[in-house]
């Protein structure tokens, strides 16, 4: 399985958390914060606003900063390499070492799937493990940006984003002109040419721009959302836009694109519609979810006026 893919795939399967400590007295809670715990999450009671809070999730790292719940953040997994200030450590979420994380002091860890024991590992300690599951739909985004902020103590300001997440999306949508006719699209997660179907969250973005996905086919549920094209297909379907979520990765660009064997064909290469994202925002849940939009809405603009 190609490596995109398969972190893709690894990321909705194995990360997972922790919590429960002491509250420290210097922490950033007022009065109106600490009466509003404990809280319950799912299963998880937080007793009190956790004070040291360890991220195995790169969405959820960038959630936490968004909700003002930074400074409580004391380590983040090697993949959360956003936003700058947060506090980058070897940690591993796809191989969660229990000791590791410990030894960071925790009394919460976030994370968006635990499938390795590291929760009942955790449990043993006394630490507790909030689990985040990649969100499959903006309303789950959403609502876990609204989870996050009850869980650290800033519920009204994860009300807030996910009211603004929201209200920025509408508007770019509806600032966004509509073509005479929906424009087909490619969405590339890797060189093998696996794909994203409406039914996965990155799908429904783009759907927003009432955009028609070529992955869709018969059946937008194949392979979980995530099929391999081929070529043929590609060049059969003749996408207007084509969008590559490989580019850091892979060094994908429309230079690279264009030279694959018959692609300078295609409607999406011949008239400069082929779009390189940062990987990270193309793949993640967190609030730069507008970032996202915001460059489908400009490809959009610029293929329907070319149209």
């Amino acid at each position: 399985m190609p490596r995109r893919f398969s972190l893709l795939i690894v990321l909705l399967l194995v990360l997972t958390g922790c919590a429960s400590h002491p509250r420290d007295e210097d922490s950033a809670a007022g009065p109106d914060t600490e009466a509003s715990f404990p809280v319950t999450i799912g299963s998880v009671t937080i007793d009190r606003q956790p004070a040291r809070i360890v991220s195995l999730s790169p969405s959820a790292t960038e959630t936490l900063f968004a909700l003002a719940a930074g400074p409580q953040v004391v380590a983040v997994d090697s993949q959360s390499d956003y936003p700058e200030q947060a506090p980058h450590t070897p940690l591993s979420a796809l191989r969660p070492d229990p000791e590791a994380i410990a030894a960071y002091h925790p009394d919460l860890v976030v994370a968006s799937a635990d499938t390795t024991g590291l929760s009942a590992a955790l449990a043993r300690t006394g630490v507790k493990t909030l689990i985040m599951p990649d969100a499959k739909t903006l309303d789950e985004a959403y609502g876990e940006f609204v989870q996050l902020g009850k869980a650290t103590g800033h519920q009204a300001e994860g009300e807030s984003l996910a009211r603004q997440t929201r209200a920025d999306l509408d508007k770019i949508v509806a600032d966004t002109p509509k073509p005479a006719k929906p424009l087909s699209f490619y969405w590339e997660l890797d060189q093998t040419y696996y794909s994203a179907t409406s039914r996965t969250f990155i799908g429904q973005v783009l759907a927003r721009f009432n955009l028609t996905n070529i992955a869709d086919g018969n059946n937008p549920s194949i392979s979980g959302g995530y099929p391999q094209l081929s070529a043929e297909r590609i060049l059969q379907a003749d996408p207007a836009l084509i969008f590559l979520a490989d580019s850091k990765c892979c060094g994908q660009n429309a230079q690279s694109v264009a030279a694959r064997p018959g692609w300078n064909t295609l409607t999406a290469v011949k008239q400069g519609q082929v779009l390189a994202l940062d990987d990270d925002i193309a793949s993640r849940w967190s609030p730069r979810v507008v970032e996202l939009a915001r460059a489908v809405s400009a490809a959009v603009t610029k293929a329907a006026h070319a149209g």
